[in-house]
């Protein structure tokens, strides 16, 4: 089979290579899947380059997300062949995959791939930040990244709450289509002050802030909260820690917090974890909320699919599919 692989971590456009290997085989409690689409994530990129929280174990393939089609059950036929599924792992970028059975979760019928593929990480950690930020209907969240995949979903999922969503982009001509799916204030912050623009239209600032950015924005962003409000830090895509204002945060009382979808799912009951991806699929399904999709590659050019990924001004997820 095919596989996208590095064999130590750097740039990925300098390390991934495509070999052939064995098809691999599944243990007991394994099923055995044929990947057929996989979108690439900030994640992976900062997988690969060795500065995300899980280290590659060497050589590693890339990818955290896909979809495909069981093509070899466990040995209590759990999840039977033929069934499509949506699974998270460590090295998606193959052609075959197992995963523990109870880690996969049956694909909805009539979810096309290229939404099954990303139906998991972005949708569901839109889902579970806003589930347990505390903001309730009226409140004010600033969303950094507005225009990311993440960002369009919070915007859609926040506004079925009665929630009031800004958001910073960094190009003018993505306000119109955040605004379309629902944001309330859209700020432009190469050319304007965000804790300024906040200010004028809130009053007093945000109670929340979603920050994936990290570096001098999220500073700007912690500035924007009012007193007794909350930043939950998910993202770095700054590569940049937050320069903290110990003085901001005493006297105004503000709490900063991490979230990482991985820590959340593991102290949900079954039965939580169930209704999650309900709520999730039930929005995917019914196009209340949408994903978008730039464009779609085949695995074996990886390298054109990265290339797309890094270009300026895409609008939608990079896929590679099988």
């Amino acid at each position: 089979m095919k596989q996208v692989v590095f064999h130590q971590t750097g740039l990925p456009e300098e390390v991934l290579q495509l070999e052939e290997a064995e098809m691999p085989i599944p243990k007991p409690h394994e099923v055995r899947i044929r990947v057929t689409a996989r979108n690439i994530n900030p994640s992976d990129i900062m997988f690969i380059r060795g500065m995300y929280g899980i280290t590659p174990k060497l050589p590693s393939s890339a990818g955290f997300e896909a979809v495909g089609i069981v093509d070899h059950s466990d040995e209590k036929n759990s999840i039977p062949v033929g069934t499509k599924v949506i699974f998270t792992a460590i090295g998606t970028w193959k052609e075959f995959v197992c995963v523990p059975a109870h880690m996969v979760i049956p694909s909805p019928s009539g979810m096309a791939d290229e939404v099954a593929c990303q139906a998991f990480v972005n949708p569901l950690t839109a889902y579970a930040m806003l589930e347990t930020s505390g903001l309730k209907e009226g409140d004010w969240v600033l969303v950094t990244a507005g225009a990311s995949a993440y960002g369009k979903l919070v915007i859609q999922m926040a506004k079925q709450k009665g929630i009031k969503v800004a958001c910073t982009v960094r190009r003018e001509e993505q306000k119109e289509a955040l605004q379309s799916l629902g944001a309330e204030l859209v700020i432009n912050t190469e050319k304007e002050k965000l804790q300024k623009v906040i200010m004028e239209h809130t009053g007093e600032g945000v109670a929340v802030v979603f920050d994936a950015v990290g570096g001098l924005l999220g500073a700007k962003a912690l500035a924007s909260l009012k007193a007794g409000g909350k930043m939950m830090v998910f993202g770095l895509l700054s590569l940049e820690n937050i320069p903290l204002n110990s003085g901001l945060m005493i006297f105004k009382n503000l709490k900063v917090e991490g979230f990482w979808l991985t820590s959340w799912m593991a102290n949900l009951s079954p039965e939580e974890t169930q209704k999650a991806f309900k709520i999730v699929f039930t929005h995917l399904l019914s196009q209340k909320v949408k994903v978008d999709i730039e464009a779609t590659y085949p695995l074996e050019k990886f390298k054109e699919a990265l290339a797309a990924y890094e270009k300026g001004g895409r609008n939608g997820k990079i896929l590679l599919v099988s």
